[in-house]
């Protein structure tokens, strides 16, 4: 083009927006919050939505005892895609966020400021004590509150539900005392989990294992009285990981098909062999007995210093363990007399194997579940020798007067090779090995870090194999549910009238559907071999077990009336209405509270969780949330981490199962947990956490949001500095779709509109296919919860169908296609910009459950006066995909990507600086040659034999740049631009 030529720059449509390419989220996001509080948004959609098909969405309760971190930020991420494409679909999804506010999560962080100050809980009234927790938990309410909502998470913020509100705290009550009511409580002394540390029993969802090394000893137990004669005088050799059990021992356990050998020790050279064991007889599994031998080797070595120390054995006899029926032994500190003294009985147990040890196990029923039940059959009974702390208590026999034997039993000097317990079997000769080297799995409580013990104390607790004649099938299995008859099926029909909570939550199990679908089977596994629940912990600060018990009987009182007085005046005053002063008041003149114990232990808090759904769902405090037909408290959806499989979807179902027959839940989602970038568990430790509230000041929360959509969630997934760099490109990308739709449309009028969808060029009509077809897959992906695949497949959409493809073949016909002598455009760009306003309208709905502030700025930037983009539904596509279309284009594509490829060497040795100097010749060409030159934008193409590429001969047109036959010389217009441009 000559500097005579004219300019044709302001012919050319250019795209005009102010939607900017950067983004500045971080900036721009909190403006956006604002607004939407001004404008009452959440009250606007629920108008909106209002008598429409109802979704549910419980949400569990989190812990209000610090900072949002990266778990939360993705469960709530997820539970706001659930909620926002559910609206968007329709329906009336509300959102009602809740916190856990009782338990050691918060009593333990208000002791931890407690000792900062030197003070003593114990010293200071427990209603002062709770009324730090209460304000403790408020605080950081507060706090994830405001952190939260930043995420862009919609809902009630204003009214979320709280376990520690009044009414919550009587619902929690009316729900212990339905199971009381249907006899489905009971008192007990079981072996749970105990923490010496926070003085309390703890859940298994409180529990976390880690590996440590602990003492391992081998311990003999002389045989006093045998059916089997030759077995008196040896010694029953056990092997524990625990020696602090060793003094509340009671009995010992045998296997009856286990195969046993009585051996003799052997000498042999370099044997360390102590002269007090030679001769000695020793009955172990014969399986066991090369194990046994070896560790006996390895210990007396290491005390003799002797190198390649060798003993052996002998072994004098073989018998079956049920020959063993009958034995007596005794405690090696048995010369203490009284309890030790008794004899130690040898019973059969089942649960003896041998996978390791000795194939005899010691017993002790204070500190372990098989103890306990086979002491307990053979009535032997706990003794409630270790305190709450994890010492012995003081009047202990063996305690003594050694200051060592008060430490905690988890204390590792305690059990050491030369602790206190070994130093007492050493001096009776029963040590027979000891070292401190066995490596293992060992629970300790997530909270302290501390090891935990199996200690047996006096607790509540819930039966799972009592058959709750309270529950009937048509409890079980009625359902009402939203397009759902409430009729049973006759196999229904059948089933027990009576189940047991364990039954009634397994068939609970099955009825629910998981996502994903492994997640029944872990439940149903926990559920299926899970011990009765145990209800109570020691401690101030949660829900009390509102119960009197007869001080003669043993038995809680069971009085309707009562109970009544109770749930009102917690409702009224909360948990502190549990008190002394108080419980004449609530027996009334029937009862004097002389003759009762008023229980003083409080909930688990798994049941106060476990609750929720009676007093979010059932109360009417939130009526969005009463289902309008009537039905029961049943939520669409739970969803949380996978590991609330044995936490708030166990307690859930199994407190639901057990006063209603039933699951609260039709679905329970799980998600992964969030690794560092190498794959790592997050750790302040390790260093290597992330905050989402750091990631939001630098990167936004659209960018976090898009992120947790991204990944796949049901696994544990990760996240870091080169993964975000990804996400934040993939936004860019995503921004700049909206920003050239935004400016492609500008002027875009109903009069341009064409709204024959069989007149458009068959290139339009392929891409509503494709869109068509997009909407179809991000349906089925919001239907089955699978919302990776779902911004998966918008970005895919966004980047390839319309960026590289479609963008990149109209932009001549955007840019040209409109001039005086077409003042709406041609027919083409007519039916461009007709399918560019048909894309923005779906596209910016599909993107605003996942990038809620974008979606809303790009929406505001086309419709300054709208209101927001979310209440906005589910686009109508009326376009249809034509399968034979489809395959014609697929061809076209994959032919324009040959051709692309063909050009490029040309680009690089700048041969050809643009597609539009290229000619390409072709096989089989999917389209005819002039179609294809607008689809490949090159200047000519021809149907060749083989794929080839030349630099054209062709002049530029001045105004599209085209290079094409008529030019006449560069600068010239070509016959279409000259066409536009004619004026009358």
């Amino acid at each position: 083009m000559t500097d005579t030529a004219p300019d044709y720059r302001d012919t050319v449509f250019l795209p005009k927006t102010d939607f900017p390419m950067k983004a500045g989220l971080p900036a721009k996001e909190p403006k956006i919050l604002a607004k939407w509080a001004e404008q009452d948004l959440e009250k606007q959609i629920r108008a909106a939505r209002a008598g429409r098909r109802q979704f549910i969405l419980h949400d569990g309760p989190p812990y209000a005892n610090g900072d949002m971190h990266i778990g939360h930020a993705l469960n709530h991420i997820l539970k706001d895609m659930v909620i926002r494409t559910q609206t968007l679909k329709g329906k009336d999804a509300p959102y009602v966020p809740g916190w856990d506010c009782h338990g050691l999560p918060i009593e333990w962080k208000v002791e931890e400021l407690y000792r900062k100050k030197k003070k003593n809980k114990d010293e200071v009234p427990v209603e002062e004590f709770r009324a730090e927790c209460r304000a403790y938990a408020r605080g950081w309410v507060d706090t994830q509150r405001e952190q939260l909502k930043r995420l862009g998470i919609g809902g009630d913020w204003e009214n979320p539900y709280l376990t520690m509100d009044f009414a919550a705290e009587s619902t929690i009550v009316a729900e212990l005392l339905k199971f009381a009511e249907n006899n489905m409580l009971y008192r007990g002394a079981k072996p749970v989990m105990w923490s010496p540390v926070e003085k309390t029993a703890l859940a298994e969802a409180e529990v976390e294992y880690e590996n440590i090394t602990s003492t391992q000893i081998d311990v003999a137990f002389e045989i006093t009285q045998s059916a089997v004669a030759e077995l008196v005088g040896a010694y029953a050799v056990i092997w524990t990981t625990t020696p602090w059990t060793i003094p509340v021992n009671q009995a010992l356990a045998y296997g009856p098909d286990v195969d046993y050998a009585c051996i003799r020790l052997a000498e042999q050279s370099n044997s360390p062999l102590p002269a007090s064991l030679q001769n000695k007889q020793f009955i172990v599994a014969e399986a066991l007995a090369g194990d046994f031998v070896t560790r006996l080797t390895k210990a007396y070595a290491a005390k003799e210093q002797v190198t390649n120390a060798k003993i052996g054995f002998e072994v004098v006899a073989t018998f079956k363990g049920a020959d063993l029926a009958g034995t007596i032994a005794r405690h090696p500190m048995h010369a203490l007399g009284d309890f030790y003294a008794r004899p130690r009985p040898l019973l059969a147990g089942d649960f003896v194997t041998t996978d390791s040890g000795t194939g005899l196990v010691h017993m002790a029923p204070d500190h372990g579940e098989d103890d306990f039940d086979l002491c307990k059959a053979n009535g032997i009974e706990p003794q409630f020798a270790v305190m709450n702390d994890g010492r012995y208590r003081d009047d202990w026999l063996w305690l003594g007067a050694h200051d060592e034997r008060r430490m905690s039993v988890i204390n590792p000097k305690f059990n050491a090779p030369d602790g206190p317990i070994c130093s007492d079997l050493t001096a009776t000769g029963a040590l027979l090995a000891a070292s401190a080297d066995y490596a293992h799995s060992y629970p300790h409580s997530w909270r302290s870090k501390a090891k935990v013990i199996f200690r047996c104390t006096p607790q509540w607790f819930v039966p799972m194999d009592k058959v709750m004649t309270h529950i009937s099938p048509k409890d079980r299995f009625e359902r009402r549910w939203e397009g759902e008859g409430g009729a049973l099926n006759p196999a229904e029909e059948n089933l027990c009238d009576a189940p047991t909570l364990r039954q009634a939550a397994l068939q609970a199990i099955a009825e629910t559907r998981f996502v994903p679908e492994k997640g029944r089977n872990r439940i149903g596994s926990m559920v299926e071999g899970r011990p009765d629940w145990v209800l109570s912990r020691q401690r101030a600060w949660g829900v009390p077990i509102t119960l009197f018990v007869d001080r003669k009987t043993g038995q809680y009182l069971n009085d309707p009336a009562v109970n009544a007085r109770i749930i009102t005046a917690v409702a009224q005053q909360g948990v502190d209405a549990w008190s002394d002063e108080r419980a004449q008041e609530y027996l009334g003149d029937q009862y004097d509270i002389a003759d009762y114990e008023r229980i003083v232990d409080i909930l688990d808090v798994w049941f106060d969780s476990g609750s929720t759904h009676a007093f979010v769902l059932e109360s009417g405090r939130w009526p969005a949330l009463v289902r309008r037909d009537g039905s029961s408290h049943v939520a669409d959806l739970y969803l949380e981490g996978s590991d609330q499989h044995r936490g708030w979807f166990q307690s859930s179902l199994l407190e639901s199962c057990g006063t209603r027959g039933q699951a609260p839940y039709k679905a329970v989602l799980t998600h992964g947990f969030t690794m560092d970038a190498k794959g790592f568990k997050m750790s302040k430790s390790l260093g290597n956490t992330i905050s989402p509230i750091d990631l939001m000041r630098d990167y936004g929360a659209d960018i976090l949001r898009l992120w947790a959509l991204s990944v796949d969630f049901t696994e544990d997934h990760r996240i870091g500095k080169e993964i975000l760099a990804g996400v934040a490109d993939q936004y860019r990308k995503l921004r700049n779709t909206f920003r050239y739709l935004l400016g492609a449309l500008d002027g875009f009028s109903e009069e341009e509109r064409i709204t024959d969808v069989a007149a458009m060029p068959e290139l339009e009509r392929y891409m509503l296919g494709l869109l068509a077809d997009l909407d179809k897959k991000l349906s089925k992906a919001v239907d089955d919860y699978d919302f990776n695949s779902y911004t998966r497949l918008l970005a895919d959409f966004c980047n390839e169908d319309l960026s590289a493809f479609y963008f990149d073949i109209r932009k001549d016909v955007l840019y040209c296609d409109l001039g005086p002598a077409a003042p709406l455009g041609t027919d083409t760009r007519r039916a461009y910009r007709t399918v560019l306003d048909t894309m923005f309208q779906a596209l910016v709905r599909y993107a605003a459950p996942v990038l809620v502030f974008t979606a809303e700025e790009v929406w505001g930037t086309r419709y300054p006066e709208a209101t927001s983009v979310h209440l906005l539904e589910w686009p109508e596509i009326t376009a249809a995909a034509d399968t034979a279309l489809a395959e014609k284009w697929t061809m076209v594509r994959e032919q324009r990507v040959s051709v692309t490829n063909a050009i490029e060497p040309f680009r690089r040795e700048k041969t050809i600086r643009s597609s539009l100097e290229a000619e390409i010749t072709i096989p089989n060409p999917a389209l005819d040659v002039a179609a294809l030159e607008e689809v490949f934008i090159v200047s000519v193409a021809r149907e060749g034999d083989e794929l080839a590429v030349t630099r054209t001969e062709n002049h530029k047109c001045g105004r599209c740049w085209r290079h094409l036959p008529e030019v006449e010389s560069d600068g010239d217009l070509c016959n279409r631009c000259d066409t536009v441009l004619k004026t009358a």
